[in-house]
Parts: structure tokens; C-alpha cells; sequence
């Protein structure tokens, strides 16, 4: 695997994959994680996973009780011999999750500027929407805010020049070459198409984030009857 490592500050260490966003670097991204799971040391206090970076934090005066090398060097040292096991990194099979969407009206109001600027009609984007095959890359911004690529194209669309102060929760939106979808109620500039009956922050749960890094989703048009119906359902 090729990588590169540097330093965060005085107490991480970043691996970079990649400088590209692709699913080969997502890969990368992920067997970096299969590792680290499967090797976590008393002195890593967590690893955050990104586009095409891991980082990867430590404890520096846990690693002094250790040894005196400088903690950095030690860290650096260490990660250069996890990842020359990646061959044995077993990566777990990606979770395909339906996603249902409540496209356009009041829960969409930007899907008319998106098919506006893309030539196309509301039912057009729609199904292009529907149609992409999609990996959730990272998580970030929010909590449970799911980074989404493989979104087609064709339906492509700006950020808003002034953002919205309230973005529902459960929004799809559009920034660019990207999806998402707005997990609470936060500020945001993307262009909002719909909105999933799903919840996808929950606090309460020991996993509280539905969506993780390498999840495979599927968006299925619904009904605002099949939206209130499924808003109903208990999470």
C-alpha cells in the first residue's frame, strides 16, 4: 500500500492514502481501519477516518512510560509495521441500507433549481438520483452527517451563495458532485431535494450514527403517504 505519514500537532499522526477521492483510496482508507480495530494499543486514544486520510491520535505521556524515544518517532515506527500486514486485513463486507425519500414539495424545496440548471426535469433528476451507486466515504460536519460519493453527474449542483440558517433534519441535499443527507437541524448551504422519514442520529444508542464509512446505500422514491407511514415506524 502506498501512503504517507505526518505529524498532527504533538499528539497524531496522519495517514494519507491517497490524494485523490476514489474508491481505490477509500479502500486504502478502510483497511487502515480494519487494522487499527484489530490492533489498538493502550496509547491511541481513537483513529478518525476521512476521505483518503486516517488519523490516528495518541496519548504522548503514555508512550514516555514506555519508552524515552520521542512519541512521534515511536508512533510513526509502529504504524509503519501494522501496515505492512494490510494483505491480512480483513475487511468487512460493506452493509447495503435502503434509504427512502420523500422527493420535491416541502421536503425538496431546491429540486426545481437543480433540474432547472442541469436541463432536466424534477422527474429526471429524481430517478437519476435514485439510480447512483453510492459509498459513504466519511463521517463528519455534524454528527451522523454521512459524506456520500458515486452520485451521478448528470445532477450536479452548485452550493447556495447565502447558506440557510435551519436546515430540516433528515434532508438530502446536493453540494456539487456530492449527496448528503442533514442527520439534526444545523445551517447549510446544500441544495435540499427531499427528505428520508429515517432517523439518523440517535443518542440514545450505543451506536448512535445509522450510516458508518463503506456503507453501500440505496435511495428509494416514496410517497408523502409512504413518508408519514414510515415516520410512524419506531427507529
Amino acid at each position: 500500500m502506498d501512503y504517507q505519514l505526518f505529524p498532527e500537532g504533538d499528539c497524531a499522526v496522519l495517514i494519507e492514502a491517497g490524494k485523490e477521492i476514489s474508491l481505490e483510496n477509500h479502500r486504502k482508507v478502510q483497511t487502515i481501519v480494519s487494522l487499527l480495530e484489530n490492533h489498538f494499543p493502550k496509547w491511541m486514544i481513537e483513529y478518525i477516518p476521512a476521505y483518503t486520510t486516517v488519523t490516528v491520535l495518541y496519548d504522548p505521556f503514555k508512550i514516555y512510560k514506555q519508552t524515552s524515544e520521542n512519541p512521534y518517532i515511536y508512533v510513526s515506527r509502529y504504524l509503519t509495521q501494522l501496515l505492512e500486514k494490510e494483505s491480512a486485513a480483513p475487511l468487512r463486507k460493506p452493509r447495503v441500507i435502503d434509504i427512502p425519500v420523500c422527493y420535491g414539495g416541502e421536503f425538496g424545496p431546491d429540486l426545481e433549481y437543480v433540474a432547472r440548471v442541469n436541463r432536466l426535469t424534477p422527474e429526471e433528476v429524481i430517478h437519476i438520483h435514485a439510480s447512483g451507486d453510492y459509498t459513504v466515504y466519511m463521517i463528519g460536519f455534524a454528527p451522523g452527517f454521512p459524506y456520500i460519493g458515486g452520485m451521478p453527474e448528470e445532477i450536479a449542483a452548485p452550493r447556495k451563495k447565502t447558506p440557510r440558517l435551519r436546515i430540516p433534519e433528515r434532508s438530502v441535499g446536493i453540494a456539487g458532485k456530492q449527496t448528503g443527507i442533514y442527520p439534526i437541524e444545523t445551517p447549510g448551504g446544500w441544495q435540499i431535494i427531499g427528505r428520508t422519514p429515517l432517523k439518523l442520529f440517535l443518542p440514545e444508542k450505543d451506536s448512535p450514527s445509522l450510516l458508518n464509512a463503506g456503507d453501500k446505500i440505496r435511495f428509494q422514491p416514496v410517497s408523502a403517504e409512504e413518508y408519514k407511514e414510515l415516520e410512524m415506524m419506531p427507529s
